[in-house]
């Protein structure tokens, strides 16, 4: 279920848009234009880290690969036990097993 707080026309534009990318390239193109490269590092960043999370992973193995800081990894774990599942949707897509 969508956070109401978090859903409006422009958010939803920005959904549409995401959902009309239809190549990496494009992806790269599109964020490189709507993100700071430091925001879309933070993003890949985070994905990553659920990632590991996911996996099972320590929080040093996390720290050394990824630099992220200990509360990036708390808030993505949280969000990952907590939240509203869109890094297990994603990860499940991304990474489910041929």
């Amino acid at each position: 279920m969508t956070n109401p707080k978090l859903r409006d026309a422009f958010s939803d534009q920005l959904c549409q848009a995401v959902l009309a990318l239809e190549t990496v390239d494009e992806c790269y193109q599109f964020f490189e234009d709507i993100c700071t490269v430091s925001e879309l590092k933070a993003l890949s960043q985070r994905l990553e880290v659920a990632r590991m999370l996911q996996d099972g992973h320590t929080y040093d193995d996390i720290v050394a690969r990824t630099g992220a800081s200990t509360a990036t990894i708390s808030r993505v774990k949280r969000c990952l036990n907590y939240g509203a599942d869109g890094y297990k949707l994603i990860l499940t897509r991304l990474y489910k097993e041929a």
